[in-house]
């Protein structure tokens, strides 16, 4: 068995053992490979790893940059309290409308907003809205932006707010200085950026799986 069939055979394992069977979520996958969403959703052990992160901090209000079909964002919403909200941004419209029937059928969507168009945009759009200050913050979006959503994150953070970025290894390019795809650049720029911020202190987790090798970041913004 070669490595790759290893490391989803290691996922299925903990999902078997540590996740509850989710007829719902099995569902929400279904649909977006019906509806033709590439499937690059985190993975089940990834979705509640990132449920669990958000309950242990408590977080209350929660911005998610990519939405996708909306997977990760029922395993975030599903974190928060009763009166918790969370903001989610997606460019196409098409993957939007799959996730916002998806949260209704996880009868989350009363909790979440989705906000159409392009990220950078939006946010901007919502500090002109004066939309306050997030606790959890999720990057999983098109990697040669993500410098940009780094610094929008910042922007909208507080002291104490958790930042975590997915994709940040990239089964190792991140490695290769001349590494001409826009998506390794913007990851190597991100953690550039991380390593001169003064607000954020961070690491980052290499991760095998199904998703194959690649890793988490994890940041607490101190100031």
């Amino acid at each position: 068995m070669n490595q790759a069939a290893v490391w989803s055979k290691v996922d299925q394992y903990i999902a078997e053992r540590l996740i509850e069977q989710d007829v719902i979520l099995d569902n929400v996958l279904t649909n977006n490979q019906e509806a033709g969403l590439p499937v690059i959703d985190v993975s089940q052990a990834q979705g509640k790893f990132l449920n669990l992160l958000v309950r242990l901090h408590g977080s209350k209000r929660i911005l998610e940059i990519g939405t996708l079909g909306g997977y990760s964002t029922i395993w975030l919403a599903r974190a928060l309290p009763s009166n918790g909200q969370l903001v989610t941004l997606e460019l196409d419209p098409h993957h939007a409308q799959i996730a916002a029937a998806n949260l209704a059928l996880a009868q989350v969507q009363d909790k979440v907003e989705i906000r159409v168009g392009e990220a950078l945009q939006q946010l901007a759009l919502m500090r002109d809205e004066g939309v306050e200050a997030f606790d959890f913050i999720f990057i999983d979006a098109d990697k040669p932006n993500n410098p940009a959503y780094l610094k929008w994150a910042l922007h909208f953070s507080h002291p104490g707010t958790v930042i975590v970025g997915d994709n940040v290894v990239r089964g190792g390019e991140v490695l290769d200085e001349n590494n001409p795809d826009p998506r390794v650049i913007g990851v190597r720029q991100f953690y550039d950026l991380l390593a001169e911020e003064s607000r954020i202190t961070a690491t980052a987790i290499q991760t095998v799986g199904s998703k194959g090798y690649d890793g988490f970041m994890i940041g607490l913004v101190t100031r």
